[in-house]
């Protein structure tokens, strides 16, 4: 494989997300990527996060070979090959561990509200004790004005689905208390983004 996808968000964001996570993520630790997407996150993460191993994941079965290879061109041991996971199903993958992280950049604006609610009971399922639940992107928050910028990506977003758009924090959080998860950090990123962390209640 030559030629392999690339995002240009991915790119952008990887470098403060990165920097958020070493100071979010202990020294050793397994981590599991939901909807790793070109695997540009997951190579970078794992070149940086020596002492983890990252499992990535996607639903979409053709983009596992273009993370597999964006792993083998990296020469990363701590990649392991990446999994189809729909994280709406029922049942997730038959990992053979519990993870110390589970990350998810970027998905629940483009995916329908159930999604938010299978995301947060699989991360209790799958989650081992102390583990962290960490998601990326915008979010409308209450009390707080929104950017120009995620309202007019909002709107794009549901005129392409009106099942996806930007959620409320408090909505997410809320969602997650339900399946046993509490807000624990927010971090404001680059680009009118927030990577949020979650742990046990």
């Amino acid at each position: 494989m030559t030629s392999l996808p690339h995002s240009p968000a991915a790119e952008r964001n990887k470098g403060p997300i990165l920097a958020c996570l070493q100071r979010v993520l202990g020294a050793h630790g397994s981590a599991l990527e939901i909807g790793a997407g070109t695997g540009q996150h997951a190579v970078w993460f794992a070149t940086s996060l020596a002492g983890w191993t990252w499992q990535p994941t996607d639903a979409d079965a053709g983009m596992l070979p273009a993370i597999a290879e964006r792993a083998r061109q990296a020469g990363l041991a701590n990649v392991l090959p990446p999994l189809q996971l729909d994280v709406t199903a029922v049942r997730w993958p038959p990992f053979d561990r519990k993870f110390d992280a589970i990350f998810c950049a970027n998905m629940l604006h483009v995916a329908p509200w159930e999604a938010c609610h299978a995301l947060m009971a699989g991360a209790t399922r799958h989650l081992a004790a102390g583990g962290l639940l960490i998601t990326y992107g915008p979010y409308f928050e209450d009390g707080v004005r929104p950017a120009a910028s995620n309202l007019a990506f909002d709107d794009d977003l549901r005129a392409r689905d009106p099942a996806w758009g930007i959620r409320r924090l408090e909505d997410v959080a809320t969602e997650a208390r339900r399946a046993g998860l509490v807000l624990a950090q927010r971090h404001e990123m680059p680009a009118n983004n927030l990577l949020l962390v979650f742990t046990g209640a």
